[in-house]
């Protein structure tokens, strides 16, 4: 008789939640011989703190924050693990309708071009001499946070200096925005959806323009279970793998959406979710937006846990003051992600799976071994908006580079 394996994980009401949602309500995880038991949270926090102490075994997380636990930059800091990605893109920046009127007078589009319209909201922050704009992101160890620091950086606004950031838990940044509390915000969808939808905000630009193809959740989990559980895992890697698929046929979209809507699960309209499923974003004033491969569930490796989507984390942490570059930390960074995991679960499923561990982040075209096969899998491109490059086997200069560019 098969064992079943009981696994608890936490999730944020997104749409990245999607897989560990599907795995559960299409019996992917049921198939494994896995009781998937899904608690929806309020915060990021609670996740990380939960997971700690063992009430979740697994969750729904943002990619660097199991790489900010292991290095001891959080509370309650259990050693994590992430196995598995649970897919690329899905993030925006959106802006007050007011904030959106004085870019477009500085010469942002509605095209969502992140370099146009980054540099219009830097003429227009500079213009902001009584009062500086206020962001919010979700977390500081956050893709977000990383992301829009990263877009402001290039575009010419010092994030420390020229505005202010804030943390604020991703279904109250519609509202925030609305009252005049921030005047913009970075999150995931459908939030950005329900600030345009309200009539409070407008889309200037997305994680797809900044740096496609780009990572953002994860699955993290507490690596005291994994390693007492390593057949939980494997099965639990399998199911979401199915659900990737699943979750990326185009035809199950509506049936996706109609799923995520529910009470249990993100709790808001159909129509929130759908833009980002098809990519045909509502960005503000009646505007639709299409933008290619904004999420994506499987395709292009989205599943597979990169060491170098670790390792450029770990630059922005060390870029933003966050943690000292030294070997030590730049192993913990690197050893969090573990492909190795990923690969051993997978291989029964017979689907390609990359060669490598780590790729140049930011080339038009990578070409990964698959397995001994012989064979290779294409990716990107995955280019960040500036054209700037990541090699992971060059951290030392990378980093050099930025601590250059902001001195300058």
């Amino acid at each position: 008789m098969t064992q079943k394996h009981e696994i608890v994980a936490g999730f944020l009401p997104l749409l990245d939640s999607a897989l560990l949602v599907i795995a559960k309500e299409k019996g992917f995880a049921e198939a494994e011989a896995i009781d998937l038991q899904l608690v929806r949270e309020v915060s990021w926090a609670n996740i990380r703190d939960r997971l700690a102490v063992s009430r979740y075994n697994v969750a729904h997380m943002l990619a660097p924050m199991p790489i900010a636990c292991n290095l001891g930059l959080t509370p309650l800091a259990p050693k994590m693990i992430v196995p598995m990605a649970l897919g690329l893109g899905g993030n925006a920046v959106t802006v007050s309708s007011a904030l959106w009127a004085e870019m477009t007078a500085a010469g942002a589009t509605d095209d969502l071009d992140a370099g146009r319209n980054g540099k219009a909201l830097h003429r227009v922050v500079l213009s902001r001499a009584d009062r500086p704009l206020r962001f919010a992101v979700v977390h500081p160890h956050s893709g977000h946070n990383y992301e829009l620091r990263y877009w402001l950086a290039a575009c010419g606004t010092n994030p420390d200096r020229d505005i202010e950031i804030i943390i604020l838990p991703p279904p109250e940044m519609a509202d925030a925005l609305g009252a005049g509390r921030i005047d913009g915000y970075c999150v995931g969808e459908p939030w950005n959806t329900a600030g345009v939808l309200s009539g409070k905000g407008h889309m200037a630009t997305v994680k797809a323009a900044i740096w496609k193809s780009s990572p953002e959740k994860v699955l993290g989990a507490n690596a005291g279970w994994a390693d007492d559980h390593p057949d939980a895992m494997a099965a639990l890697l399998r199911a979401l793998y199915r659900s990737a698929v699943w979750c990326s046929d185009p035809e199950n979209r509506e049936s996706l959406a109609s799923i995520l809507a529910k009470p249990a699960y993100i709790g808001r309209p159909i129509d929130w979710l759908l833009p980002a499923l098809s990519g045909d974003l509502q960005v503000g004033g009646g505007q639709v937006t299409s933008v290619k491969d904004f999420f994506v569930p499987r395709a292009k490796a989205a599943t597979f846990p990169w060491k170098s989507h670790a390792l450029w984390f770990y630059t922005q942490m060390v870029r933003w003051g966050q943690v000292a570059h030294d070997e030590a930390n730049e192993t913990i960074a690197r050893n969090t992600y573990r492909p190795d995991i990923y690969r051993s679960a997978l291989q029964p499923l017979g689907v390609p799976l990359p060669g490598a561990s780590a790729k140049v982040e930011g080339a038009l075209r990578v070409e990964t071994p698959v397995g001994s096969t012989g064979a290779s899998l294409t990716l990107g491109p995955d280019g960040f908006f500036d054209g700037g490059l990541f090699d992971p086997d060059k951290i030392d200069a990378y980093i050099e580079a930025q601590r250059t560019a902001e001195a300058g």
